[in-house]
């Protein structure tokens, strides 16, 4: 009876540690499955089920958030514990704020350049005027100024913002440089009509439009003799740089206008060596 009952308690010992050892393996299967369903943070890309990610990443999300209301609770609790004394608040940060910072950018504390700008060319070229436009079209702006006896019109557009010495009332010199063409003769002969053709040398004032490469520089200085070799210059006013577009006969006109040149930059400008001044 002995001999045959101990392999019977055997087999059922045998049975029970296998089933054991069956449940252990499930359980570190159900591990390994929980593992997959929730891995590390930085694990998210490499999960391929979009759903699955989906929710990994609300989870993150969410956690975020609740670190974020614990962080303001705290900084809550602190300022009104320390009271006038506490420390100011932070600044979110947005885009206007973080934007990279421009040279042209004008404080709202400084005053309009642009009417500096043309109040300082009134005083370079005489008998001018400065009138404010007030958003009206040019159409508008041309009878009025062929009523009130105007021969020349300007329109001025900020761009760079530089300031010079102030100058004085005596009419300047003018020396209008390589317009070599017969266009650019044109051109420099429209600069040359904006000033008298009697400049008052005492104020040592001189007026400069350098053609190069098609671009007209404008610049503005005052001569100085230091001795009979030496001669010193100051800049003065303002200074900018034109492009020339077009050319039109009469008073502009953009319907009826007749256009002795365009510029058609792809067409043109396909010769990197050719000047049209």
């Amino acid at each position: 009876m002995d001999i045959t009952e101990v392999p019977r308690k055997q087999a059922k010992g045998k049975k029970k540690s296998s089933k054991t050892s069956r449940n252990e393996s499930r359980e570190q299967d159900h591990v390994a499955e929980s593992q997959a369903k929730d891995p590390a943070p930085q694990d998210l890309s490499e999960i391929k089920n979009k759903q699955r990610r989906h929710e990994m990443f609300m989870k993150l999300k969410q956690e975020k958030r609740k670190q974020k209301m614990q962080v303001r609770k705290a900084r809550k609790k602190e300022r009104d514990a320390l009271g006038d004394k506490a420390p100011p608040k932070e600044v979110p940060k947005t885009i206007e704020n973080q934007r990279v910072y421009d040279e042209t950018t004008v404080d709202p504390d400084d005053e309009e350049r642009t009417v500096r700008f043309c109040e300082q060319l009134a005083t370079v070229i005489p008998n001018a005027h400065v009138y404010y436009r007030r958003g009206l079209a040019l159409k508008r702006v041309i009878p009025q100024c062929v009523a009130r006896g105007f021969t020349y019109l300007m329109v001025i557009n900020e761009d760079r913002k530089r300031r010079g010495k102030e100058p004085t009332e005596h009419t300047p010199e003018v020396i209008l440089n390589n317009f070599t063409t017969r266009l650019g003769h044109s051109i420099g002969r429209l600069f040359a009509a904006l000033f008298p053709h009697d400049p008052q040398f005492v104020g040592r004032q001189v007026a400069t439009f350098h053609n190069q490469r098609d671009f007209v520089f404008f610049r503005f200085h005052r001569y100085i003799f230091k001795n009979e070799k030496r001669v010193g210059i100051q800049e003065l006013g303002p200074r900018f740089t034109l492009k020339l577009r077009s050319l039109q006969k009469g008073t502009f006109d953009s319907k009826f206008g007749e256009y002795e040149w365009v510029l058609k930059r792809h067409e043109m400008d396909a010769c990197r060596r050719k000047f049209f001044l």
